[in-house]
């Protein structure tokens, strides 16, 4: 391991971390705006307000918004291995997301972090799981119970095709 990178016969990996958040905001109609490019630069304000210069340099080599779900609010960070501790500090600085000329009070919760994207694929698939089968008991109607089915099959299938 040299600097990040882990040296193989034929080529330089880099070895990175992901992080699998929750975007948290008071409105859930909201989160259907969400798209990478706010969500990059929320988090690059929040490196830069809570580590200065250092934690943006850090944050531009190899950063990366890998997949925002605008339904469910789970968002995936890439960072690389040797630094994603000082850049995971810095995701409580987010207080919220600049959409369209309006800022959008949210916070992050990171509720998982993993060494491949198929880690934390395997996750999120238990944790809709989990999340749904808590909101089950809730369900008034059987109409709402077969939804809630239906959802959870849904993620299942779109982050197998999309991850």
């Amino acid at each position: 391991m040299f600097l990040g990178f882990k040296i193989t016969v034929n080529c330089l990996v880099c070895v990175c971390r992901y992080l699998l958040c929750e975007v948290c905001m008071s409105e859930r109609s909201m989160l259907r705006l969400l798209e990478e490019k706010d969500i990059f630069q929320a988090v690059k304000t929040a490196v830069t307000t809570a580590h200065g210069q250092y934690g943006l340099a850090l944050f531009n080599i190899g950063s990366a918004v890998r997949y925002v779900n605008a339904y469910t609010g789970v968002v995936m960070l890439r960072f690389r291995k040797a630094h994603y501790q000082l850049l995971w500090s810095a995701l409580p600085f987010i207080t919220s997301i600049w959409k369209q000329g309006q800022r959008v009070p949210c916070f992050f919760n990171c509720i998982h972090v993993g060494g491949t994207i198929r880690t934390c694929q395997k996750f999120l698939i238990r944790y809709s799981r989990q999340q749904l089968f808590r909101m089950l008991p809730h369900c008034k109607t059987e109409g709402k119970v077969i939804s809630s089915i239906i959802i959870l099959r849904i993620i299942q299938i779109a982050l197998t095709n999309h991850l």
